[in-house]
């Protein structure tokens, strides 16, 4: 329930890294409750750079962000400040915080398999070190090995097997793909749709994006999503998340915003409005995301993920996997 508005002349200024309009009926709730008004500066590239040149004299209370990569390169840059508040420790899973208290984890998704329905029967992939086994031969899709969502993934299958492990399945997958990767995520699952390939990789919440386009529809009704794990661990999960920044200038209005954003009831709204998954105990996702199935989440801390990023990139490119 939203409370009637306190009487609060603050403001707390927001860098996000996700569109303002995705953010709006969270903005618009905590403004309703606390009377913080807030300002949102949708920035899509040079996050940091921009945060860099600042300095101190920098806006920034609050910075979102869309995944692991750039949380970590922010705390990594020096440009966030630890928060200590029982408040996110409640609302935000261990796994889905820093252990540092730097940034805390809003909602998931997982890195997936999307399967034909008419090729691929029940059961064919289980896990992710599977889709270096022959039998895929010449049926996987990607985009990047370089991309941020596939460098997660074979981070984690570093910290789950170790570098060498790691570089063998991502060669075993190289041999297993169907052309060279190219395109986005959505791109992987048309390649599907038109007989291209079985098997993509890609994040959960593009079937939402891909089933409200009337042309995309008929892509993503060709395909199911599976959910593979990896050997003793579980699906792969990248999360989106809000950190406080070193300067800010408003940190009281700040951490009030952060605790709000982490909150049960603001967690499912901002899931909800990009097809991700809430994080908070007894949180649920909308029914359409409920309806694709259920996963166990790997458990690994994503900083211990983030943290192989580097030997990551390193061996994808020493496999060549994007010259297919």
């Amino acid at each position: 329930m939203i409370a009637a508005p306190a009487v609060v002349a603050d403001e707390v200024n927001v860098y996000s890294h996700r569109q303002p309009e995705l953010l709006k009926p969270l903005t618009d709730a905590f403004t309703t409750q606390t009377g913080i008004d807030v300002n949102v500066a949708y920035i899509d590239k040079g996050l940091i750079e921009r945060m860099k040149a600042e300095g101190k004299r920098s806006p920034a209370d609050v910075i979102l962000t869309v995944d692991i990569a750039l949380l970590s390169a922010i705390v990594d840059a020096d440009l966030t400040q630890a928060v200590v508040s029982d408040t996110l420790n409640t609302n935000v899973p261990a796994q889905y915080r820093d252990p540092n208290n730097q940034w805390f984890g809003l909602s998931t998704r997982a890195r997936i398999a999307y399967a034909s329905k008419t090729r691929v029967a029940d059961g064919e992939l289980r896990s992710y070190e599977e889709l270096a086994d022959p039998k895929w031969s010449g049926r996987i899709c990607t985009r990047s090995g370089k991309h941020d969502y596939n460098v997660a993934l074979t981070s984690a299958m570093i910290a789950h097997h170790g570098e060498a492990a790691a570089k063998t399945w991502l060669s075993g997958v190289k041999e297993n793909l169907a052309r060279k990767p190219q395109g986005n995520d959505r791109a992987q699952v048309k390649a599907i749709w038109a007989g291209e390939c079985d098997i993509a990789i890609g994040n959960t919440y593009y079937m939402g994006q891909m089933l409200l386009d009337p042309e995309q529809k008929e892509w993503a009704d060709s395909v199911r999503i599976l959910f593979p794990v990896f050997d003793a661990g579980g699906s792969h999960v990248n999360v989106s998340g809000v950190a406080m920044a070193k300067h800010a200038p408003n940190p009281a209005s700040a951490i009030k915003l952060i605790e709000f954003l982490t909150s049960p009831d603001a967690q499912e709204i901002y899931a909800s409005a990009n097809f991700e998954y809430p994080i908070a105990a007894g949180t649920q996702p909308n029914d359409l995301v409920a309806s694709w199935g259920s996963f166990v989440a790997d458990d690994l801390n994503l900083m211990d993920i983030a943290k192989y990023r580097a030997d990551a990139l390193r061996i994808t490119e020493e496999v060549d996997f994007d010259n297919k």
